[in-house]
Order: C-alpha cells, then sequence, then structure tokens
C-alpha cells in the first residue's frame, strides 16, 4: 500500500516541521497553496521551502495548482459567504473537473506530502485533496503528520 502524507506549517517551529517530515521519509513535498510566496508563511515560502527541504531532507519539493482550491471558493469560505459544508463538496468537484487524478501518479504520490498552511487537517483543504485521491486511486493511505 502507497502512502500519502499531509501537513501544515503553521503552529509548528521549522525544527518540529522538518523533523516530521524526515521521520515519515516524505520523498517529495507537493505544495498544494493558492499563494506560496506570501511574507507570512516564513519559513515556508516557496523559494526557501525548496530549499530547506533538499539541503535538510533531501526532499523534492513541487507546486501542484491542480489541488488548489480556486480564489474565488477560498475567499467564499474565508468571508464566511459558504460554510465548510459547502466548501468541501465544491473542492471535491473542482478537482473532479479538472481530472487530478489523471494528470498524477500513485509513483509521484506515494510518500508524497500534501502541504498547506493549516495547522490541522480538519478544515483544510488538504485532507479533501487526499481523501478524494485516495478513493480515486485505491490503495492509498493518508497520514497526517
Amino acid at each position: 500500500m502507497a502512502t500519502l502524507f499531509t501537513i501544515g506549517f503553521t503552529q509548528k517551529t521549522a525544527e518540529e516541521f522538518f523533523s516530521r517530515l524526515k521521520r515519515a521519509e516524505v520523498r517529495r513535498i507537493l505544495d498544494i497553496r493558492l499563494n506560496n510566496s506570501s511574507q507570512l508563511a516564513g519559513f515556508a515560502k516557496q523559494k526557501d521551502l525548496e530549499y530547506f527541504l533538499k539541503e535538510i531532507g533531501g526532499i523534492h519539493y513541487l507546486h501542484v495548482p491542480l489541488l488548489c482550491p480556486t480564489a474565488g471558493i477560498m475567499d467564499a469560505y474565508k468571508k464566511h459567504e459558504i460554510t465548510w459544508q459547502e466548501f468541501e463538496p465544491r473542492f471535491t468537484g473542482l478537482m473532479a473537473e479538472r481530472h487530478a487524478e489523471e494528470m498524477l501518479s500513485m509513483e509521484l504520490l506515494d510518500h508524497g506530502c500534501l502541504l498547506c498552511s493549516e495547522d490541522k487537517p480538519d478544515r483544510c483543504h488538504r485532507r479533501i485533496a487526499a481523501q478524494y485521491l485516495s478513493q480515486k486511486f485505491g490503495g492509498l493511505e493518508v497520514v497526517h503528520l
């Protein structure tokens, strides 16, 4: 069985973040943030993160916009125009429209890790993306770090 990890970088020190990835033997980060270069991201800004991942853990970095929500869906949720219960099916529908599973491979996902900013996966699109991919691929265990 293949394993797909997920992690958020907020509420974690750099040491905790990179240690979790190394302990799990993550091979690649699949960054599914809509905005991966924000100054608020600290050590997780795209260019810095790409460097740290390679140097600290020999981990490859990929930005995967295919698994990002649109700004419209995300903004509607953040502005309380839609609930989380409305966000989930909209985002799942978006991934289905994009045929995300056809653009990705089990090889890419195995020991890959979906990255987002949210600390916990409960109300984060990385959980929804991981569940979607697990259902589409089968034989894909999801582990939240």
